[in-house]
């Protein structure tokens, strides 16, 4: 399987189980990596015959920046279900980091990371 990965998206959303985080909101950043075989689009040089990665970006802060949720392992599920629905996209890694969460220590980050698959 070929993987396509895109790193870093940014967006703000109001995702946390406590008042400050849903009414303030917080910057988070996504990690994708979509699992795909590319035979077909390299062969042809054809982009309809992979993922268009800039609709999946766009698609995937959309989901960030929707409908709040407590969890960050609830965001990383809609972001896989999300990233699922493009044809092509058999497997994909999905990362979320929220480097502004409510931790009384010194910290550089938290993140989520899950794999769904189509099977």
């Amino acid at each position: 399987m070929d993987r396509v990965a895109l790193r870093g998206l940014k967006a703000r959303g109001h995702h946390g189980v406590f008042p400050k985080e849903r009414e303030e909101g917080q910057t988070f950043l996504v990690d994708l990596v979509l699992g795909l075989d590319t035979r077909p689009a390299a062969a042809d040089d054809d982009l309809t015959k992979t993922v268009h990665y800039g609709i999946v970006a766009e698609e995937v802060v959309a989901v960030v920046e929707g409908e709040p949720v407590n969890l960050i392992e609830t965001l990383a599920e809609r972001i896989a279900q999300t990233c699922l629905k493009h044809e092509g996209v058999q497997e994909i890694e999905v990362c979320v980091h929220k480097p502004d969460a409510p931790i009384t220590v010194p910290f550089d980050d938290v993140t989520v990371t899950i794999t769904r698959s189509r099977v």
